[in-house]
């Protein structure tokens, strides 16, 4: 009776140690096997935080039996969602545009810095809008890796990016307006221009400019923003409704300024061929070649803003996005024609840069002398 007993024993010794290794052959299958929440080359590590352990009953036991429990995992798959966000095609477009007009400005900036001929009030205005669009194209540039490669939640990065984008697109529309009251004033006193007009005023009203522009960049930094109140946000967060129909109608005004200014050079152009009967053929294909300039100046100027200062002015943040795109796109394309006006088309810019591009800077470059008005 003994002798069975012990075998008795025996058997269900041998039994229970037998379930328990193919208990944990099983776990080290799953672990193996590619479960989805385990790496298929490391161990299992009992210390995991994604694995849960419980005391699982032996089926095998009956009542009978004594209660042996053994430990089996309770997998639970921690699933990490990677968000990547989508890169729109128009802020591609838009850091392309900035990536010409910053190409663009700076070399202007380059041939004028390098130039100590161009010098003239009307070059400080040049450089003074080539700065500004080339920041405007920087700050596209900013604006596409704050999108997709920086936290743009953040507060501080939205109002740095935001700040800088109207501050340089403001002077470049006021420093567009320089150029034209600089052109009236030097037909309008051609006798007494240079004298009346130094490059120490020129200076000052430069410096006006810009801090008039900064202070507006600065307005959403210092509160004036619907980071608070989505609601109050206008096309372009986090600009608020009234801010952008603000800066919309400033916009117009100084294009109504501009279409004012432009049509008195015409009319003292068209006067001044009249006054001089002997050269009267030449300086009426030379007026008519000016007329057509402005003109090209104004198309330009308007296509370019227009559309985007109306459509900030009707409509709000409920508005598709795509409308807000297409508006922006033209607006920021007039940095990409300003240098092309402004700058490549003058003959004695056209000349430095010939000379840049062969190497060399001569200190006593001689240029004649040009007035505003040729610029």
């Amino acid at each position: 009776m003994m002798v069975l007993t012990v075998r008795k024993f025996t058997f269900f010794r041998i039994r229970h140690l037998l379930a328990m290794i193919l208990s944990l052959a099983a776990v080290a299958a799953m672990s193996s096997g590619g479960g989805s929440s385990l790496n298929s080359s490391s161990p299992l590590d009992p210390f995991d935080s994604s694995t849960s352990w419980s005391l699982a009953e032996d089926p095998s036991n009956s009542s009978s039996e004594p209660v042996v429990r053994t430990l089996t995992p309770d997998f639970q798959p921690a699933t990490t969602a990677v968000a990547i966000q989508e890169v729109n095609p128009w802020d591609i477009a838009l850091c392309v545009t900035g990536t010409l007009i910053s190409c663009e400005n700076a070399l202007v900036i380059a041939v004028l810095f390098y130039t100590p001929t161009l010098r003239a009030p009307m070059f400080i205005l040049i450089g003074s809008l080539a700065v500004a669009d080339l920041m405007a194209g920087l700050g596209l540039i900013l604006n596409f890796v704050f999108t997709y490669l920086i936290d743009s939640s953040v507060e501080f990065v939205t109002l740095l990016s935001v700040g800088l984008l109207i501050s340089a697109f403001s002077a470049s529309v006021f420093n567009i307006l320089a150029i034209t009251v600089d052109r009236y004033l030097s037909l309008y006193n051609a006798l007494t221009y240079h004298t009346e007009r130094t490059v120490t005023f020129t200076y000052l009203m430069v410096l006006f400019i810009w801090v008039l522009c900064v202070t507006l960049g600065s307005l959403p930094a210092l509160g004036w923003n619907c980071l608070r109140d989505e609601s109050t946000c206008s096309i372009l967060r986090p600009v608020t409704k009234i801010n952008a129909v603000a800066l919309a109608v400033t916009f117009l005004l100084v294009f109504a300024m501009m279409m004012q200014l432009y049509l008195q050079i015409c009319k003292i152009a068209f006067r001044h061929a009249q006054q001089i009967a002997v050269q009267h053929q030449f300086v009426a294909i030379s007026t008519t070649k000016g007329v057509s300039t402005l003109s090209a100046i104004l198309c330009a100027f308007g296509a370019c803003w227009l559309p985007f200062a109306m459509y900030s002015i009707v409509a709000n943040s409920s508005y598709p996005a795509i409308y807000t795109y297409a508006t922006v796109l033209p607006a920021t394309c007039c940095s990409v024609i300003n240098p092309i006006i402004y700058a490549f088309r003058n003959p004695d810019i056209q000349k430095s840069l010939w000379m840049a591009c062969c190497g060399c800077f001569p200190s006593n470059l001689s240029l004649r002398p040009r007035t505003s008005s040729d610029v």
